[in-house]
């Protein structure tokens, strides 16, 4: 039942006196009960047994010295005054906490994560609560009061943040802010870097960070406070990097943040990874990655094998995980069983199941992967693959009648064999299970509100090609480019190749037999999304500089 109709059905409030207060709070936007004590149509205390109704919470009278306890010692006398809220007791379910609105699941969060104890509330009187704090701490509140509104800058802030993360309005609303603008603009990360003079707030925009508006350097103490309780981390350990996860819903978007603290000169350096779980079933299609017809006709016949070992390649931020993802998007189906064993999963998918890799109780790749195959897989993607004993384990498994997936960290394609032998894989191991190889670059995409022809390009095979480019609109903010789309590399396993591996030739040989055989490099699957007019000539420069 609502407090309103409580209040009539105990006859302490007449509907009309009901109806007047109804209004106001429409005007003024504040509590329905804080209104009727306002108007005098009902005491305070009569309020507080309706609340306890409501809420089905015990409501208590604060009285005597506040409870006590080691794990308190830090919690400030100023962050229960604007929480208001006080420690009342402490039982096995944990610490009891009288508080002035029970509702308040950001102060609850806070002295959870402060205190690593279960918090049940309370209801208490608000005044009760103030005056209590203000007879036992004054004081400490008072000298708290006449320091600095954020702490000083050596780390002992910790409370103050949790304080303001936890009871000022404007700071949740900047941080929602914050995280709308970014999905606005099609961030794939947030970063928020408090500098000696400046706070600085950066979005990566299609691969590329750009600045933005940035509030007063005093908030980054709360907004950042503010982040970590949303994330669920200890906000009161500033000295160690912390890992975390937010799930929102703005702009009528489920969005996922993957949070990532570091604790630098001038306080803790925050980002975010933001993953878009409204765009999955869009996002993740091996149709709308940028594959040219020929080169999608092969990832489709090698995504239905029934047994070997794919590998994806590029450096971090190249895109592999969506292409993985895609490739299992595409085959999963009540027929087949899929497991993946990731760090960190990164999006959740139907029909999957997924595990995440916890080094701190032995969960690793390689351990992981070996209960996997008790679990009577069809297909296996993992990751990746950073060592000898994952590398063994998964070229194991594809012998043993299951087609894998993963991932490696090489600049092309040819590469990626030399990596695995200087992990210590067998030769004949790598060249009887591996199929194909694949490396990828992102490259920003023209934005095709503002597209125009800006000349021609020679491409390296000798002749001119029509460019384009974006000119800057609103759409794209500015910058010419929408968007980002893959450039490919992929080396099928000819026998040709696998002789080249059997007799340990390095990846110079193994390439120029590829490319006679028709593999396409990076650059040339970029210009050719120059000539078509996807992409410009500087973006597939930028991205395959390093050839």
């Amino acid at each position: 039942m609502r407090l309103g109709e409580i209040l009539m059905a105990k006859k302490l409030v007449s509907e009309e006196d009901l109806d007047k207060a109804l209004e106001l709070q429409r005007e003024r936007g504040e509590k329905i009960g804080k209104i009727l004590v306002d108007l005098g149509f009902i005491a305070h205390r009569d309020i507080l047994a309706a609340l306890s109704e409501q809420l089905q919470l015990p409501l208590v009278t604060i009285e005597g010295t506040p409870f006590s306890a080691p794990e308190l010692q830090g919690l400030s006398p100023r962050f229960l005054r604007q929480s208001r809220c006080l420690p009342y007791g402490m039982s096995d379910q944990g610490l009891t906490l009288a508080m002035a609105d029970p509702l308040d699941f950001e102060t609850i969060a806070a002295v959870r994560g402060f205190t690593g104890m279960k918090v049940q509330p309370v209801l208490a009187a608000e005044n009760e609560l103030l005056e209590a704090i203000d007879k036992h701490y004054g004081e400490s509140a008072a000298r708290q009061d006449a320091g600095d509104e954020f702490g000083n800058e050596d780390g002992k802030a910790d409370l103050e943040q949790l304080r303001d993360m936890a009871s000022e309005a404007p700071v949740i609303r900047t941080v929602n802010a914050i995280i709308a603008s970014a999905v606005e603009k099609r961030a794939s990360d947030i970063h928020l870097e408090p500098y000696e003079k400046t706070f600085r707030i950066r979005f990566r925009i299609d691969g590329i960070l750009y600045e933005q508006e940035t509030p007063p350097k005093e908030m980054k103490f709360a907004l950042i406070s503010r982040l970590k309780l949303m994330a669920r981390l200890n906000i009161a350990e500033r000295r160690l990097p912390q890992d975390g996860r937010i799930k929102v819903k703005t702009l009528g978007r489920e969005v996922d943040l993957r949070v990532s603290t570091l604790p630098t000169l001038y306080g803790e350096c925050v980002v975010m990874r933001l993953l878009d779980r409204s765009a999955g079933d869009n996002f993740y299609d091996l149709r709308k990655l940028g594959f040219s017809q020929q080169m999608l006709d092969r990832m489709e016949f090698y995504t239905g094998l029934p047994h070997g070992i794919m590998f994806v390649t590029g450096p971090t931020g190249s895109g592999k995980s969506t292409t993985l993802y895609s490739a299992l998007k595409r085959i999963n189906g009540a027929d087949r069983k899929i497991i993946t064993i990731e760090d960190p999963v990164e999006y959740q998918m139907d029909g999957i199941n997924q595990i995440h890799v916890n080094n701190q109780i032995g969960l690793t790749f390689a351990s992981g992967l070996r209960h996997i195959m008790r679990q009577d897989p069809d297909v296996i993607m993992v990751g990746e693959v950073r060592d000898r004993e994952t590398a063994d384990v998964a070229i194991r498994s594809a012998l043993t009648g299951h087609f894998v997936f993963s991932s490696l960290h090489t600049n092309d394609a040819p590469s990626a064999v030399t990596r695995l032998v200087d992990m210590g894989v067998e030769n004949y191991l790598i060249s009887s299970s591996v199929v194909s190889i694949l490396a990828q670059r992102l490259v920003r995409r023209i934005c095709p509100q503002c597209r125009q022809v800006s000349g021609t390009a020679m491409r390296p095979e000798g002749y001119e090609v029509e460019c384009y480019r974006g000119r800057g609109c609103d759409a794209c903010n500015g910058s010419g480019y929408s968007g980002r789309l893959g450039i490919f590399e992929l080396m099928e396993m000819h026998d040709d190749i696998r002789k080249h591996i059997m007799a340990n030739e390095d990846s110079i040989v193994i390439a120029a037999t590829a490319r006679r055989l028709g593999m396409r490099t990076l650059r040339e699957d970029g210009w050719d999304k120059v000539e078509h007019g996807v992409t410009t000539p500087d973006e597939v420069l930028r991205v395959t500089q390093d050839f």
